[in-house]
């Protein structure tokens, strides 16, 4: 098969791979740069949760992918297949290979959706939903508006996941929504998550059980969701109590959040750039491989420690991009990447904890003056208009966002709340 070659080769066109193509672009106008990337379609995922709650339509997460990339930036519509670090090429599904001087490795996570017995027969319908793709999103509203009484479970398997907080999100616009309809009281609603609290950042969590119990929200932890089925209406989760012993239990639904659970591409887990667990792996401080000194990686299917988010995504572009350039002047590489994400909490269907945070929990708030545990009007403009808005014209393009410099905008918002 014919062979071709590019200075800096990108496997994935989401969030990562299109911002690093195009940040690259802007800061070396002649560095020969392809993309590997089958989807004709680019989604805004963090859009998704309002799209289950009604807020949002799917449409207005949508772009074309060719809209995105810089024109002078080569678009391979095809599969990443299998990596050869050691001869510096990637071979495609089509059986071609690509060869490169710089690789970036960013092409996302996969939903195991078949690790949850009876998942994909029932997803979808018999009011099972999910916000976590497109083909399910549009059908968690139409759960959400139909539905009038009955045992509303909402669910959350292990770690990591992308965005962590999205299982609770939903529940809580759900919740709203019954409230605004004067139904809430009609209705059980029930929490169940795999881990042991409600969120992995303390500082927030505490914060969180109060909009919970605010809404008369049940709360299961430990609890993963093993088997559905769906005609039935019950949902089998396995329990670990404090010893560690595990055991079955059954719940009915009237209604079900699912999240599925999630891992590396099948693609990266059996490549030479996985680590242990499956993710590429890479330092968490430099986004350089470990192995391969010429390989990076960045976004969901990265080995950092941090939050799977968009918002994260804009912190590690900078880094990566600046990084390989001062590799290819011979420079030390900055640890510049502190494991920063952050996650757009919505609390109701006008209200947002903006939750931000680095490595080992620490909160990072880009606004220090605004209680960051606090549920404010202006994040859920954020949410719903200016996040959006900062993805497609700024982060996707290839700018740089310093968030800090919008305080005075976000501040007058804030007065007006």
């Amino acid at each position: 098969m014919s062979q071709q070659h590019h200075s800096l080769l990108i496997v994935g066109g989401g969030a990562a791979g299109v911002s690093i193509a195009n940040n690259m672009r802007r800061q070396n106008a002649s560095i020969d740069i392809a993309i590997i990337e089958p989807s004709e379609k680019h989604y805004y995922q963090p859009g998704f949760t309002i799209v289950g709650g009604g807020a949002y339509t799917l449409q207005q997460t949508i772009r074309n992918e060719a809209d995105l990339i810089n024109p002078t930036v080569k678009w391979i519509k095809d599969y990443a297949e299998t990596f050869q670090p050691d001869e510096n090429s990637v071979t495609l599904r089509s059986g071609e290979t690509v060869s490169y001087d710089y690789l970036v490795v960013c092409p996302g996570l996969q939903l195991d959706w078949d690790k949850i017995a009876g998942l994909k027969e029932t997803i979808g319908k018999n009011n099972v939903c999910s916000n976590y793709s497109p083909d399910t999103v549009e059908y968690t509203w139409e759960c959400i508006r139909n539905i009038e009484s009955g045992t509303a479970l909402f669910t959350q398997p292990p770690m990591p996941i992308k965005c962590a907080g999205a299982p609770q999100k939903i529940m809580y616009l759900a919740a709203d929504r019954f409230r605004k309809k004067g139904i809430l009281d009609k209705f059980t609603i029930e929490f169940c998550n795999a881990g042991p609290a409600m969120f992995g950042v303390p500082f927030y969590a505490k914060a969180l059980m109060k909009v919970a119990a605010g809404y008369g929200i049940k709360t299961n932890f430990n609890h993963n969701l093993v088997a559905i089925d769906g005609p039935a209406k019950t949902a089998t989760f396995e329990t670990t109590d404090s010893e560690g012993n595990k055991q079955q239990v059954a719940k009915q639904f009237d209604m079900i959040h699912v999240t599925p659970p999630q891992s590396a591409p099948d693609f990266i887990k059996k490549s030479p750039l996985a680590g242990p667990a499956g993710w590429v792996d890479v330092n968490n401080k430099t986004l350089q491989h470990n192995k391969y000194s010429n390989i990076f990686g960045l976004g969901d299917a990265g080995s950092t420690p941090n939050a799977k988010t968009a918002g994260a995504v804009r912190k590690q572009v900078p880094v990566v991009v600046d990084n390989i350039l001062g590799l290819m002047k011979g420079k030390q590489l900055a640890e510049d990447y502190d494991g920063y994400g952050t996650c757009p909490l919505t609390t109701s269907l006008n209200r947002v904890m903006l939750a931000e945070f680095s490595y080992d929990g620490k909160v990072t708030p880009s606004f220090p003056f605004l209680d960051p545990r606090k549920s404010r009007f202006i994040w859920w403009w954020g949410k719903t208009t200016g996040f959006p808005w900062l993805y497609w014209h700024l982060m996707i393009k290839g700018y740089r966002i310093d968030i800090p410099h919008l305080e005075s905008y976000a501040k007058r918002f804030t007065d007006e709340e």
